[in-house]
């Protein structure tokens, strides 16, 4: 008997992804207990098992509702039920020092899988729908934060893996449904406290309504082509900045010469390579920094996040650790 839609749906987007990774390599579902993320670790157990494949399910208990620690529990245990070889629940401490409760949340999470993923040697799969990527997208739009974040989540990068950024939420829910999945339902999904809250229950019913059904099909299309886009453009700079490289700083002769787009790319990979932190290094800084190449007056400096300096020698341009950081 064939399985529901919706579950093949989702065991083929798991099927894809492990079909480019090594033989053999060990797979960590990183699992919340809600729908995307129970659907997406059935559907991995499914098809590891046809690859050998050593499942590992990791939850991560952030601590920050009542009741967490049982949750965390529950959730190992329906992982195990659903049949991982291996099942590590982590509980974390989150501090929102300098941003909201969802970015320290998400960062505290993302550091427990980068390290169980480097002691294991695994891929790590995460269960970001489509319908995620849609609010991303619409996210990175109103903070008017560029093409980088109007391009979304990326469906691979290091040794993390998005399967689902083509299947739906809907399509998860009913495969949990279909296979006798009890999933849980986050309240923070519906507290109007969180921005990705009150983008999920209204401001997205409202595009829908008032635009046409397919609006997160649209703008997940979207965030697609602009990944393509910012890897060509991220490639050009990546070769720019090795051209424009001397040892003691940057040709700013080679730097006037770029366009402005590639120019300031190279300045962003610049000061990351230095230190900066890619989260806290925005626009307002770069612009800065290319003003010491195209419109300089003897500016004396610009302090940059990660307690790094840009400043303009003659004709170099020089990043380091600024005094006293």
């Amino acid at each position: 008997m064939s399985p529901d839609p919706a579950v093949a749906a989702v065991r083929l987007a798991v099927r894809r992804t492990l079909e480019a990774e090594p033989a053999g390599r060990p797979v960590l579902v990183a699992c919340s207990g809600g729908a995307d993320s129970l659907a997406l670790l059935a559907a991995t157990v499914f098809e590891a098992r046809k690859q050998d494949r050593h499942v590992l399910g990791v939850t991560v208990d952030h601590g920050l509702q009542d009741g967490s620690t049982a949750q965390a529990s529950r959730v190992v245990a329906q992982m195990a039920a659903l049949g991982a070889d291996e099942t590590v629940t982590v509980r974390v401490e989150v501090q929102a020092t300098g941003q909201g409760p969802e970015a320290a949340a998400r960062e505290a999470r993302y550091a427990v899988l980068e390290e169980v993923a480097q002691r294991t040697g695994a891929v790590v799969l995460l269960g970001h729908t489509r319908d995620d990527q849609a609010e991303t997208v619409l996210l990175g739009l109103t903070r008017g934060s560029g093409g980088r974040s109007i391009a979304g989540m990326r469906a691979s990068y290091d040794d993390v893996r998005r399967p689902l950024l083509d299947v739906t939420r809907a399509q998860t829910e009913q495969a949990c449904r279909a296979e006798g999945i009890d999933y849980w339902t986050d309240p923070h999904n519906d507290d109007p406290r969180f921005t990705r809250s009150r983008v999920r229950q209204t401001v997205m019913p409202v595009l829908e309504r008032e635009l046409g059904p397919g609006v997160a099909d649209t703008l997940a299309r979207t965030a697609e082509q602009l990944q393509e886009d910012v890897a060509a453009l991220d490639g050009i700079a990546a070769v720019a900045l090795a051209d424009a490289s001397r040892g003691d700083g940057l040709d700013v002769t080679v730097l006037a010469g770029l366009p402005a787009a590639v120019r300031r790319r190279v300045l962003r990979l610049a000061a990351l390579d230095a230190g900066a932190p890619a989260g806290e290094l925005f626009r307002v800084h770069v612009l800065a920094v290319d003003e010491l190449v195209t419109a300089y007056r003897g500016q004396r400096w610009v302090d940059l996040p990660g307690h790094l300096r840009a400043q303009r020698s003659g004709d170099r341009l020089v990043l380091s650790g600024a005094v006293g950081g």
